[in-house]
């Protein structure tokens, strides 16, 4: 009975089969190489998708919005739906003005912002410029959108505004005919009363005489 009952307690204590050290030490070899993996990707950065960064609107943006960090996000975009003029970095349009409304997820390029890309676009000459104009009537300005084309009017001496011979002293005088409006923007906060300021895009030498003007008589514009 000793005997057998020995033989029964070796068999539960029997060696490992062979390779069983080995199987061991690759699963151990395994699981830490996947820890390696795992601290490595948290530890670096997010891998970004394809397609080339643009910067795009996270939200809808009124005409005039001043562009802040909370407006804009950069995005993948395929390579071949990137537009002409795409920007990509925030820091370049941190406060500048959108020029008309624009959608969550548009792709913000040069000229869907207040400046010279934006007035080169709109009035189709290279040297255009846009004028901001205080209008003498606040009432006008609710009336005009980007994109509106207008007339330019100072009433005041057309022999100081740049007048010509037949024009006659003290008859309202055109200014700048066929501008194109870029933004019509709030008047400031702290300036109580004040009509809003339009933008408008002329070429540079109608530009000089607007914005000349403009300083010291009263404009008003009339819409095509």
């Amino acid at each position: 009975m000793r005997g057998h009952e020995g033989r029964r307690g070796r068999s539960r204590w029997r060696l490992p089969p062979p390779g069983w050290r080995r199987t061991v030490a690759l699963r151990r070899a395994a699981a830490a190489l996947l820890v390696v993996v795992a601290a490595a990707l948290l530890a670096a950065p997010g891998v970004t998708p394809p397609g080339t960064p643009v910067l795009v609107a996270v939200r809808d943006l009124a005409p005039g919005t001043a562009l802040g960090p909370a407006d804009v996000a950069v995005r993948p975009v395929p390579d071949e739906l990137v537009p002409a003029g795409a920007l990509a970095e925030p820091a370049a349009v941190a406060g500048r003005q959108v020029v008309g409304g624009v959608r969550a997820g548009e792709a913000l390029t040069d000229v869907r912002l207040l400046g010279p890309a934006a007035a080169v676009a709109a009035a189709g000459v290279p040297d255009a410029a846009g004028v901001p104009v205080r209008l003498a009537d606040a009432g006008v300005a609710v009336l005009l959108t980007p994109g509106t084309r207008v007339d330019l009017v100072a009433a005041g001496s057309p022999a100081d505004a740049g007048a010509t011979a037949d024009e006659v002293p003290g008859e309202p005088a055109v200014l700048a005919a066929g501008a194109v409006v870029l933004a019509v923007l709030p008047a400031p906060e702290r300036t109580a009363g004040a009509a809003p300021v339009v933008v408008v895009a002329l070429p540079a030498g109608l530009a000089a005489r607007v914005a000349t003007v403009s300083l010291r008589e009263e404009v008003t514009v009339t819409l095509r």
